[in-house]
């Protein structure tokens, strides 16, 4: 190996040391009560209101990873895999699982835990996938 593919060999190390740090650094975490304002006829949390905090958290991740203006373009399957109940609490985990050129990906998923015990389990799961927009609100590079 020579002097020129060693030294891309350890800025590629460089770069990818640094964009998984910058992964790491902008995991969201967002806690939420669920109050019967936002349940339904179940007493079970409303699926658009899981879904508005949901995306919420994954507009806060995309942020904090590029600290770029970004907009949501699209939201992959959601899986309800757990009704939940009113009287808990909700935990928002949002991480970028994706880095494109002008986008990213950020998986969402939402624990519940009883107010009450220990119990935690997952509960609902989706990837909204964002562009990174300049002042003119075309697409510009996530990372600068």
């Amino acid at each position: 190996m020579d002097a020129n593919e060693e030294f891309h060999l350890l800025l590629n190390q460089t770069i990818k040391m640094n964009i998984e740090e910058r992964i790491e650094k902008s995991e969201s975490r967002i806690f939420k009560a669920v109050f019967p304002n936002t349940t339904n006829h179940y007493d079970t949390l409303f699926g658009g209101t899981a879904m508005q905090l949901m995306d919420e958290a994954a507009f806060i991740t995309a942020t904090r990873f590029s600290r770029q203006r970004m907009v949501t373009v699209s939201s992959d399957r959601i899986d309800f895999t757990k009704p939940i109940p009113a009287g808990t609490i909700v935990e928002l985990v949002g991480k970028v699982s994706y880095l494109g050129t002008t986008s990213l990906k950020v998986k969402v998923d939402i624990y519940i835990e009883e107010m009450y015990t220990y119990s935690r389990e997952k509960a609902v799961s989706c990837v909204f996938t964002f562009v990174a927009i300049g002042e003119n609100k075309n697409p510009v590079k996530v990372l600068k």
